[in-house]
Parts: structure tokens; sequence; C-alpha cells
């Protein structure tokens, strides 16, 4: 499979009054097309930065990501960014929700408003078109919201804590719907999260980060062996939690170091 994403040195460093503070330093890791990778860390680390400077929204101080093997600085419509909030707009419809994206990047056309219904459709989500973000439960709002980042249709998704607001009962479910949908419609994913479990259980490989200046302290490839992996069986693996204490103990090195 072809890479879709490489970072080559990645760093940045910030100004602050006291000096420069360097938060990440040499950041280096590929993505290859249809694959969903987690990132994970220390808290403070620099995570959301990385996904930030990837999304084109922070600067890099060094380094630099490719896209489909092309050299880029900037915001790239080829990504596609979801957050911890859902951000519905509480006063548009869930259809006018979804096409927002479009609206905005002047890409409203016919065909794409046909992809939208038929994703609404193909996701359970199409009778609910003409309700109201309050309307809905929070596992339901956070699918509108990938919708509505899928509407764009961009090759490579980032997933930024994107689960975290939820209750664990609606998590567990939501990450399975999600994780089905990105599978289905092959999206290449890159997902900051806090929650190891999380991580395993949705990725093909795992990116350990070290505490800042962030680097990559290692790269877990997860396989669980097992036809139809979702997040869902591959939690009652006998796998998971040799892979849950290898992280683990990786995460808790770095805490000691502290």
């Amino acid at each position: 499979m072809r890479e879709v994403l490489k970072l080559e040195n990645v760093s940045k460093t910030y100004q602050a009054k006291n000096g420069e503070i360097e938060a990440l330093k040499n950041i280096n890791f590929s993505v290859k097309e249809g694959e969903f990778v987690s990132i994970i860390g220390p808290s403070g680390c620099g995570k959301s930065t990385l996904l930030s400077i990837i999304a084109g929204l922070e600067k890099k101080s060094s380094g630099k990501i490719y896209i489909d093997e092309i050299e880029t600085e900037n915001i790239s419509s080829k990504i596609g960014y979801m957050l911890q909030k859902d951000s519905l707009l509480e006063w548009r419809t869930i259809y006018n929700n979804v096409i927002f994206g479009l609206e905005i990047t002047h890409r409203k056309t016919k065909e794409n408003e046909k992809y939208v219904k038929d994703l609404l459709k193909k996701y359970n989500l199409y009778e609910f078109k003409d309700k109201y973000p309050a309307q809905l439960s929070g596992g339901m709002r956070q699918r509108v919201a990938l919708i509505r980042t899928l509407a764009i249709r961009p090759e490579i998704l980032l997933l930024d804590e994107a689960f975290s607001a939820l209750d664990y009962q609606t998590r567990i479910m939501v990450t399975k719907d999600i994780y089905d949908i990105l599978k289905n419609e092959n999206i290449t994913t890159v997902m900051v999260t806090h929650d190891i479990s999380e991580a395993i259980s949705m990725s093909d490989r795992v990116i350990v980060l070290s505490k800042r200046p962030a680097t990559v302290k290692k790269i877990h490839k997860i396989n669980f062996e097992i036809e139809n992996k979702d997040p869902m069986n591959a939690r009652k693996s006998p796998k998971f939690s040799n892979y849950f204490d290898s992280l683990w103990k990786e995460l808790d090195v770095d805490a000691k170091e502290k």
C-alpha cells in the first residue's frame, strides 16, 4: 500500500518569556492508505500539537510533511479534522449541519449532496436529517459530525480525542460505529488519544511518544489475527491485555522519569 502521509524530522519550538520550549523533536513516521494509526503519550507531551501541525493549523519549526509524496506546508483539502466536541450548529438541521463544510468550501454540488444523502442512508441517519442536534443522543451527534467531515471527501482523517466527551458506555459503542464507517469508506486515520484501550482496539499501529520534548519512543503493530475485527471483539481477545501491559509500561517509564 502507498504512503499517504509521511513526517520527516518534524520539530516544534515555542518562544516563551524564559526562553525556548522544545515541544516536539525529530518526529518520524508514515501512514499507509486505509491504515488506522493512534498516537499516545504522557499528558502535555505535544500529541495535539503534532496533529495541528499535520492539519496545517500550526506551523512546525523544522522538518517536512508529505501528503501523497508532495511536501505540504499549509492546510490541505485532503485532510479532515474531527475534534473532541462535535461542534454541531444547534439552529441547523442535521442535513444542513452535514453539508456545512461543502457550503463554506464552495463545493455544494448535486453530486456531493447525493454523496452526503447516501452516507446518511448508509449509516442509519437519513430519517433524522430534518431533526436538530438537541434531539439526538451524544453517540448520534458524533456520527453526524463524522459524516460532516467525510462530506468533503478527505483522504486522511485526524481525530483529536474525538470520543472523550462521551460517557464510557456511549464511547464504547461510538468507537465501533466510527471504526466501521472509516474502514468501510477506506479512510486513512490518525487519532490522538489518552485512552490506551481505545488506541489498541481501533488501531493497526500505535505510536508512543516520549515526554516533552516528544520523540517517537516506539511504534507497536497491533494484530489480533481475528476475522472482522472491530473495537468490541478486539477488547475480548487474549492478546488485548498483552498489548495494554506493554503500552502502559512505556508510559509509566516516562512518568517515573519526571
